[in-house]
């Protein structure tokens, strides 16, 4: 059980555990598959299956054994994985299966694949949500999953998750992870167009915690950027949970929505329309006036508040919301995660980037019947790097992309200058106090 072991300031208390990149988490990624596959000159992958293809079957099999002593303890259903790449390289080169032998298939499987270390740079930015499995609890508790920008080799960026349940005391417990990793498969193979939408789903048999989410199109090539998950209440007992994240291309931006009711499988589609151009896009947990409301950084400097008629299409370029007012925010302010409706109106978390860009979180209560309405603020910032907080990849960066009500309490988890987890937690009435 994870229990505050110091304190910061009020109205925060601060757990001593973190979440720290691992270089040791590693998963089998396709090699020339993706945004590279339908780029990828086809004469240089046939005369590497050609080569395989001459070997004797005696020095194949030699070969292969090297590779699964190689690989094989290190990954989750390795020769499933190798089987399955031949199949995907055979159908993209018109190769006819029945000429290789399982040993050859195999091996020219391994060659279409590498390792790659996911989380090998950093953990930060997470989001928590609760669980669309919520039996067998008591006493107030909820399952949560939490989603974390992984930043591995190259600096990608993806979605991996963690699993827990937080008590209204404040108190959480995460679950272990396995030794294994495994990647999400898509839906349908030739899905990599920059506009298009993409269905992912992972293997019944891997669980949410050990799953990795990779960008897929040439869009999201550069990294799938800070999720942000909110429960959304379609009403009548629907519930479906969508993320907003930042599709980074490595020259441009674009905001895209994830979709998914069971996380098995997920649905990865870009954000239509003028706004979608923007990150830091937040979406409300339920229609507001019968239109679905997000907060936006609109200028890269304000918070505005978008209304839409449809959850994919954002044409709207809002009405102001907020505009830096403290020392702590006067270079820019953004959101910190979807409101979180409470009975006061809705909890926003939020960011502000002061003298030294250094990032600090605040918090605002918007009006629950009218959030273009800001009823008050923090003054100085909730939570702010200090000490050994202050060091990382992107140095004095506190940042989250969202925070679970557990009855009358916050489980905020945060990103630490762009390189590690922690964990916060508050009373809502401590969090109000600090406003004005």
């Amino acid at each position: 059980m994870n229990r505050p072991e110091n304190v910061w300031s009020e109205p925060l208390r601060i757990f001593e555990t973190r979440l720290h990149a691992d270089p040791a988490r590693v998963v089998i990624r396709p090699f020339h598959l993706g945004w590279q596959a339908k780029n990828a000159p086809g004469g240089r992958a046939l005369a590497l299956v050609d080569d395989i293809a001459a070997l004797t079957e005696e020095r194949a099999a030699l070969e292969y054994e090297r590779v699964l002593r190689d690989f094989k303890e290190r990954h989750w259903q390795t020769e499933r994985i190798f089987a399955c790449r031949f199949d995907e390289v055979a159908s993209n080169l018109g190769l006819d299966p029945s000429l290789f032998s399982e040993t050859k298939q195999r091996l020219i499987g391994s060659y279409f694949c590498h390792e790659y270390t996911f989380a090998a740079a950093a953990l930060m930015n997470p989001s928590i949500v609760p669980s669309p499995d919520q039996t067998g609890l008591h006493g107030g508790c909820v399952r949560f999953i939490m989603s974390l920008r992984a930043v591995g080799e190259g600096h990608i960026s993806s979605i991996a998750f963690r699993e827990g349940i937080a008590e209204c005391s404040g108190d959480f417990r995460l679950w272990p992870q396995a030794a294994f990793a495994t990647s999400v498969e898509l839906d349908e193979e030739d899905q990599f167009d920059a506009d298009c939408s993409v269905s992912v789903h992972r293997h019944t048999e891997s669980s949410l915690s050990n799953t990795v989410i990779f960008p897929i199109t040439e869009q999201q090539r550069g990294g799938l950027e800070d999720l942000r998950l909110v429960r959304f209440d379609h009403g009548g007992g629907d519930f479906e949970w969508v993320g907003t994240y930042t599709a980074y291309s490595g020259s441009s931006i674009r905001s895209e929505l994830l979709r998914t009711r069971d996380f098995q499988r997920f649905d990865l589609e870009p954000i239509r329309g003028e706004a979608g151009r923007n990150k830091g896009m937040a979406l409300f947990p339920k229609k507001i006036d019968g239109q679905f409301a997000m907060v936006g950084r609109q200028d890269g400097k304000n918070l505005f508040l978008l209304k839409s008629d449809t959850i994919d299409t954002w044409d709207d370029e809002g009405v102001l919301l907020m505009e830096p007012k403290y020392p702590w925010e006067f270079i820019q302010i953004g959101n910190c995660g979807s409101p979180i409706p409470i009975d006061e109106g809705w909890l926003m978390f939020t960011h502000g980037v002061g003298a030294m860009r250094k990032y600090a979180l605040g918090c605002a209560l918007l009006d629950r019947s009218d959030p273009s309405k800001v009823l008050a603020r923090t003054p100085e910032p909730v939570l702010t790097a200090e000490n050994a907080d202050r060091s990382g990849y992107v140095p004095n960066v506190i940042y989250t992309c969202g925070a679970l009500k557990v009855e009358d309490r916050l489980l905020i988890p945060y990103g630490i200058s762009d390189s590690t987890v922690g964990f916060a937690t508050c009373s809502i009435e401590s969090l109000l106090a600090m406003m004005e």
